[in-house]
């Protein structure tokens, strides 16, 4: 934990509290910090290095860009009171979290966009980690007849490959473009236990503990928080239900940002299982399923755990 003085010399400026503020609801670049507070990038700069200084916030390199979030060590005791105090004093508070809600809706739209322009082509064109080979590891691992979620479902390629043993899969995307090609093909091949709604993989359309199996098939990686996409796959899931993740392996292709819309390159096995325990799973086991051969050479993650 910072000690109070430099915790109350960092807070005493109107704008790095307004920074702490946004902070602590949402990680950000710094240039979507210049958007939010309308200042510019030297200004967020030196400001948020004086808050890095004073241990109040951390930042994450992704790619070209850093983002960054409150701090763990800064979290609770006297910050968290005066962050408390703060947001019912510091004017243009409120404005600041809707400008941030739309700001982070940017980053969102950007990825489904990516996703729109791909519907009906990601069984032709090539997706990296996604392989049949890894597809079929997991499969053999599940024990249906089950209730499925397949959470960021994409075209529903896997969603109508599960349908053929699962009683139903729920197919959830962000999508729409991506949805309609998944129920065309289901139509196409007679397949009637699909269902295809709309929806983020971080609040799934499906209400609690309604499903047997959450599968995550290479969607994990696009998702902006991750631990709250595993926490809502353990809302949805039935007692004793199981979470299944396919995902690539920690990688440092930073092509991928631009080419497939990914969030995150990737996640180590210890990662994953930390998400998983920290949502409540036991019983979690992960292992690299499939490793390419061709450069640059992506590896894919399968873990499971039981709720």
């Amino acid at each position: 934990m910072p000690s109070i003085v430099k915790i109350l010399r960092a807070a005493a400026d109107l704008t790095r509290l307004r920074i702490l503020l946004l902070l602590k609801a949402e990680e950000l670049s710094v240039a979507e910090l210049q958007e939010i507070l309308v200042m510019g990038q030297s200004t967020i700069s030196t400001h948020l290095s004086q808050l890095k200084q004073a241990g109040l916030v951390e930042d994450r390199r992704t790619g070209k860009s850093s983002f960054y979030s409150l701090a763990t060590s800064g979290r609770g005791g006297v910050l968290d009171e005066i962050i408390v105090q703060a947001e019912k004093e510091t004017p243009g508070a409120a404005t600041d979290r809707a400008a941030m809600r739309a700001v982070v809706k940017k980053r969102q739209d950007k990825m489904r966009s990516f996703f729109d322009s791909m519907a009906g082509r990601l069984g032709k064109d090539y997706v990296p980690g996604k392989s049949w080979k890894s597809l079929a590891e997991a499969l053999l691992r599940l024990m249906p007849p089950l209730v499925i979620a397949d959470l960021g479902a994409g075209d529903g390629a896997f969603a109508l490959l599960l349908a053929q043993r699962a009683r139903q899969v729920i197919a959830v995307d962000a999508s729409a473009n991506m949805l309609e090609f998944g129920r065309e093909q289901a139509a196409r091949h007679g397949i009637e236990n699909v269902e295809f709604r709309l929806g983020d993989m971080e609040e799934p359309p499906i209400d609690d503990a309604a499903v047997d199996l959450v599968f995550f098939s290479q969607s994990l990686h696009h998702a902006l928080h991750p631990e709250r996409a595993i926490h809502e796959a353990a809302r949805i899931l039935r007692r004793a239900g199981r979470i299944a993740i396919l995902d690539l392996a920690r990688h440092r292709f930073e092509e991928a940002r631009e080419l497939y819309a990914d969030e995150r390159l990737g996640f180590s096995e210890a990662e994953l299982m930390d998400l998983l325990e920290k949502a409540g799973f036991h019983s979690v086991t992960t292992s690299i399923v499939d490793r390419e051969t061709e450069p640059p050479q992506f590896q894919t993650l399968l873990a499971i755990g039981e709720k």
